[in-house]
């Protein structure tokens, strides 16, 4: 999350389903033959638009969907028999950092930066990588390398080229944020420490990152537009915004203009509003959201990912730090993340995993989405369909029908019921391929 973030106001059993064997993470994936067909036999199917009782066959030619239905395929066709679990789209994580190993407090963070080289984090990411395709993520948005450069771009290649297994990645490289604001920070003028991100001043300044940022290799912009958190006497949760408007405008502009997308991290009252009003893609976090730009999100169509759990795994560690405003944070978010339900906002499932430790599995956000309001298929779709449109992947990934590529896990018992299931993914495949799942049958 960085900006800062202390020990989990919930540490539940099920997070110890959240670990991945070693067994599992040791196991090959198996390909499908591209000479024919596989077939999955699922229990029952949640294709991203309805529930459909089973059997359900599903056959995968290569790496797509050929066909979905209730006609059996021929008695010696390769069938998968997934007949006591429920079929699902590939599971869409769009708020991850695969560089980072959590960050309660600034000195978690720090360790990172100034005592582990990127070469040792990125060989950490490959694990983390291969841990949330395990746990059903075939898809992830990689939001930030946390003073790692553009190590995901080149963990995103490895994946792309079968050198290492993990999730399809789109990637946002450096992050931006102003001179001064971002750490690692605190330490004496004449010691030159490492940054979380590119430090960028003034809209030409900003103009000129975009392009830099995206002639690396990068999807997505992201920019860090508040900081410093205080809840006023009303109970709005303020801040100090980092760019200026124009600065943002500028930076937005020039994402555009050469058709990517940007994320701002925006916490609070004035970084959402600025961001909204500069048109950015997506609202990262948005502890806050005033009513007024919950309306101008609905009608530019920005995103908001709401990274639930996150806020309620650091609020304490970092309360005892000397930061207590985390703890009053934690209502505040749920109070926005209703607000935003019902004013129709664009949901998108994204968890902050790197925030909080890799060792749980991300699906530990979709029980709290359903606590603060959602049903469980909402949080279904948040991280299905709404979350390939909001990487405009929605031609090719969210929903299990044909042509679409075949990304399709499978979970014991109903999600639609018992959204806390999607934790327990016991199947997984990739573009056709199976991997092994961290939940074994």
């Amino acid at each position: 999350m960085s900006r800062r973030t202390s020990m989990p106001l919930m540490v539940a059993a099920g997070l110890l389903a959240g670990v991945v064997s070693s067994g599992a993470m040791a196991a090959a994936p198996v390909a499908a033959s591209s000479a024919g067909s596989q077939w999955l036999r699922c229990g029952a199917l949640w294709d991203g638009k309805s529930s459909l009782p089973g059997p359900v066959y599903v056959e995968v030619r290569g790496n797509r969907i050929a066909a979905v239905g209730r006609e059996a395929p021929a008695a010696k066709a390769v069938v998968t028999d997934l007949s006591k679990l429920t079929c699902l789209p590939g599971l869409i994580d769009t708020h991850t950092h695969v560089l980072l190993q959590g960050d309660i407090t600034a000195d978690d963070y720090d360790a990172q930066l100034l005592k582990q080289s990127p070469e040792y984090r990125t060989i950490l990411a490959t694990v983390n990588a291969r841990r949330a395709l395990s746990w059903g993520f075939t898809t992830i948005r990689d939001i930030e390398t946390e003073g790692a450069g553009y190590a995901d771009v080149d963990v995103k290649h490895a994946i792309e080229r079968g050198i290492i297994p993990g999730p399809r990645m789109q990637v946002a490289g450096r992050a931006m944020d102003v001179t001064g604001a971002y750490p690692l920070l605190g330490y004496a003028p004449a010691v030159v420490v490492p940054k979380g991100v590119q430090e960028v001043d003034g809209a030409d300044g900003g103009r000129r990152a975009v392009r830099e940022q995206l002639s690396h290799g990068v999807d997505w912009i992201k920019v860090y537009s508040d900081r410093s958190y205080f809840v006023r006497e009303d109970g709005v949760l303020d801040d100090i915004p980092t760019f200026t408007l124009e600065e943002l405008r500028a930076i937005v502009d020039e994402t555009h203009r050469q058709r990517h997308k940007i994320a701002s991290h925006a916490t609070a009252l004035n970084g959402v509003h600025n961001s909204v009003e500069a048109g950015v893609d997506t609202i990262e976090h948005g502890d806050y959201i005033a009513d007024a730009d919950l309306a101008t999100m609905v009608r530019k169509g920005i995103y908001y990912v709401p990274t639930i759990y996150v806020g309620e795994y650091v609020a304490e560690g970092r309360a005892k730090a000397g930061a207590p405003v985390w703890l009053k944070m934690v209502s505040i978010h749920e109070d926005t993340f209703r607000r935003a339900l019902k004013a129709g906002v664009k949901i998108a499932f994204g968890t902050d995993v790197g925030g909080f430790d890799w060792q749980i599995n991300p699906a530990i956000e979709f029980p709290l989405m359903v606590k603060y309001g959602m049903t469980p298929e909402q949080a279904l779709r948040a991280a299905t369909v709404t979350a390939a449109e909001l990487l405009g992947w929605q031609d090719k990934l969210g929903t299990v029908e044909a042509g679409k590529l075949a990304d399709i896990v499978a979970v014991p018992g109903n999600p639609l019921q018992d959204v806390a299931v999607l934790g327990r993914v016991q199947f997984v495949m990739k573009d056709g391929v199976v991997y092994p799942a961290a939940m074994q049958p």
